[in-house]
């Protein structure tokens, strides 16, 4: 009794000394109060759906009402079952864990609590020694007496590293099952429980059978412990594994848009705007976008079906007998390019192939798939067509293929195609305040990052035609004026020496009003007009569309948009025909919020108002504040942190940038395009209220089509990124209109 009464007391002072010692330098935990878990940046459409998600962590915090019961039984019942009962350390545990010390001379896993495990995984490190050990102890002490039990375990369930990049329960749900946390069933709840003594290991993707192995332990326990009937628990264990990796269910795909909205968060806020739960709203409509990403694919592939089949993408040489297993390696690197499916050809017959594609699948490719490619030559010749399979494809050949769809003449097929190598774009604005409404800037985002609406300064060709025209108009011409249409040669060094100008058709037409000239686009008429009035002139009208004359040549070049300028910039200077001639900024962000879905940005446009009475400012020049601001976007000249509040916006309404008699004169002139004129094929879509101009610059290296109606503009480009010609024929109206 003396022996065990000193040992005791020696305990209790030992035990003491420790506190004492530990105690001071132990983290407060008042902030776990007022937690923020790292979530990752989400990017919205207009109507809020979602488009993209940014981060290394995924995680979808939850408010412990939002956490199901049968959740909360199977962590308990895998990680601490009598969590509601201890305060904070289960003693039972430690001397569970003492006694294996001391007959085994290991430190094993034994008497962590959930608490303690908060304590571990918010603020000390996963090592095992004594005095971290004492430390974490201590501090559970501290959580439990600062904290009630909910708040404690919905701590743990948000932050516990579930594999899969899965931090959290909601995020384990979605990337495990797709599913939120109250869709999952038993089976599904039970393998996520089980995931946190090692993610790794019982990872059901990786590890199936281990995983189905700790499974079947949780719903053991839940079953010991009364969580569950003999019967649930039966049924449960019957089940096999569901889970599935599934990456984040975006709703729509506009990928070009996105990254324009990553790269604009990272430059305002770091490295935070990957953790700090931030969701950006766009102004991108997701009929549109995805309207506007089918035209450029379509347009693309039928560029590439005028010009002919460059041949496979790679060539091998297939195993006897070509097994799928064999088979699937050779696929494995190629990857799905926008619509375009990778496929291996294992047999050819007279006018057919037989293909492979990944994951087993085996189908025919019929002549109608085939007929078409003709071998590509250089872009303005083609070879003969051909006759057999055989002079298009063998075993072996690495190709892609194209679903079509059934017409009058033709079955659903799928058609031989191949990787664009000619590049597009398109974005389109809401004439009003500038809302990017659609943006694609190439045929697929992750064959090629380069986002051409934003980042390639192209000559526009004849669509700077408008602001030419216009600026004659305020110079004191008319739609009715005469301009001759004439041979002209001008000396001038900054075109090094003698230049000779010629219309697309190389004819000449004599005497030409401005209307008819522009709705055929005549070069000759472009610059004798703007000779005539002078190109300063032209220049500083040009500051009225948005363009900075800096960045435009100061010679008679200008007339046939021999200046580099973005597709984005071009909506701009549209935008002003289509609205009455009011000056607006392309923007693509509406709003920011944080993790707490406060507000943090609200973006206030300049928008038209044609009621309200003429005001002076002029619109932002280029190299103004809101000018500098990433392509695209619109966004505070300071950006506000997580936890500030943005003031409430005052109402901006867009300045005037050409008179309503010039707006009213151009806007006749480009509908004359679309009926009579370069823009005609347009027509298709039966409508009257469109108006455009095609552009075409030297050789074809660049096609676009500048349309608009009084609510939309879109501006299409095609071109080569080398920019080398597109071949003869290629002009806007065949390109880019379509």
């Amino acid at each position: 009794m003396w022996s065990a009464f000193t040992g005791l007391f020696a305990g209790v002072i030992g035990a003491a000394v420790i506190y004492y010692q530990l105690q001071p330098n132990l983290p407060s935990t008042e902030n776990l109060k007022h937690v923020k878990f790292q979530v990752p940046l989400r990017v919205y459409s207009a109507e809020g759906l979602l488009m993209a998600e940014f981060g290394e962590k995924r995680r979808i915090p939850l408010a412990y009402p939002e956490i199901p019961e049968r959740m909360v039984q199977a962590f308990l019942a895998a990680e601490d079952d009598r969590f509601f009962e201890h305060p904070g350390v289960d003693y039972q545990g430690l001397i569970r864990a003492a006694v294996n010390l001391l007959m085994t001379g290991e430190k094993g896993q034994g008497g962590s609590t959930i608490t303690m495990q908060v304590a571990r995984n918010f603020y000390l490190s996963s090592e095992k020694t004594y005095i971290r050990k004492l430390n974490e102890i201590l501090l559970a002490l501290q959580i439990e007496r600062d904290l009630p039990k909910q708040e404690i375990l919905a701590l743990y369930l948000n932050k516990i590293y579930l594999g899969n990049r899965a931090y959290g329960i909601g995020a384990a749900a979605q990337i495990y099952y797709g599913k939120s946390v109250e869709q999952l069933t038993l089976p599904q709840i039970a393998m996520i429980a089980g995931l946190p003594k090692a993610p790794s290991k019982f990872n059901p993707i990786i590890n199936p059978e281990r995983a189905l192995q700790r499974r079947d332990y949780v719903l053991g326990r839940m079953r010991d412990l009364d969580m569950i009937p003999e019967e649930e628990y039966r049924t449960a264990l019957a089940e096999g594994v569901s889970a599935s990796l599934h990456q984040t269910q975006t709703e729509m795909d506009a990928p070009y848009v996105a990254e324009m909205v990553r790269s604009h968060m990272y430059e305002r806020y770091g490295a935070d705007a990957y953790t700090e739960g931030f969701s950006v709203h766009t102004t991108v409509q997701s009929r549109l976008q995805d309207a506007a990403q089918e035209g450029v694919r379509k347009a693309l592939q039928e560029y590439d079906l005028r010009h002919g089949y460059r041949g496979p993408e790679q060539h091998f040489e297939l195993p006897e007998p070509p097994a799928d297993a064999d088979l699937d390696g050779l696929l494995a690197d190629h990857h799905r390019v926008g619509d375009l499916t990778p496929a291996l050809v294992t047999a050819v017959a007279e006018q057919q192939a037989e293909l492979f594609l990944s994951g087993g699948e085996r189908l025919t490719l019929t002549w109608e798939g085939l007929e078409w490619a003709r071998p590509y030559i250089n872009e303005n010749r083609r070879g003969e067509k051909p006759k057999t399979a055989a002079e298009i494809l063998r075993p072996g050949d690495l190709i892609r293929i194209l679903p079509v769809e059934a017409s009058d003449d033709t079955p659903a097929h799928w058609r031989l195609a191949q990787i664009p190598e000619a590049a597009g774009a398109l974005v389109s604005v809401d004439p009003d305040d500038g809302a990017i409404r659609a943006l694609v800037g190439g045929y697929d985002f992750f064959h090629s990052k380069f986002n051409r609406v934003i980042q390639a300064r192209r000559q526009p060709g004849s669509g700077f035609k408008a602001i030419i025209y216009s600026a004659a108009l305020e110079a004191g011409y008319s739609a009715a004026s005469l301009i001759n249409d004439a041979p002209v040669v001008f000396n001038d060094t900054s075109l090094e020496g003698a230049w000779r100008p010629e219309n697309y058709s190389g004819k000449f037409f004599g005497p030409t009003r401005l209307r008819h000239a522009l709705t055929k686009s005549r070069n000759l008429v472009s610059i004798r007009l703007l000779r005539a009035m002078g190109v300063e002139f032209a220049l500083e009208h040009a500051k009225n569309f948005g363009f900075d004359p800096a960045q435009l040549p100061h010679n008679l070049s200008l007339a046939l948009g021999s200046g580099g300028v973005t597709p984005l910039e071009m909506a701009g200077a549209y935008a002003v025909l289509a609205n009455g001639g009011y000056r607006v900024t392309p923007y693509l962000i509406t709003r920011i919020t944080d993790s707490a879905d406060r507000e943090v940005f609200l973006a206030d446009p300049a928008r038209v108002c044609e009621e309200c009475p003429e005001i002076e400012e002029p619109s932002p020049p280029p190299g103004s504040a809101t000018a500098d601001q990433p392509s695209g976007t619109t966004a505070p000249e300071q950006a506000p942190g997580p936890a500030q509040e943005p003031t409430a916006p005052t109402p901006k309404r867009a300045a005037r940038g050409i008179s309503p008699e010039n707006h009213y004169l151009m806007n006749s002139m480009m509908r004359d395009v679309i009926t009579h004129g370069t823009g005609r094929k347009a027509m298709v879509l039966g409508r009257k209220d469109l108006a455009g101009k095609t552009g075409t610059t030297n050789e074809q290296r660049d096609a676009w089509f500048n349309g608009f109606q009084r609510r939309l503009v879109a501006i299409a480009w095609v071109g080569f990124d080398s920019s080398k010609p597109l071949g003869r024929g290629e002009v806007g109206g065949r390109a880019a209109l379509p």
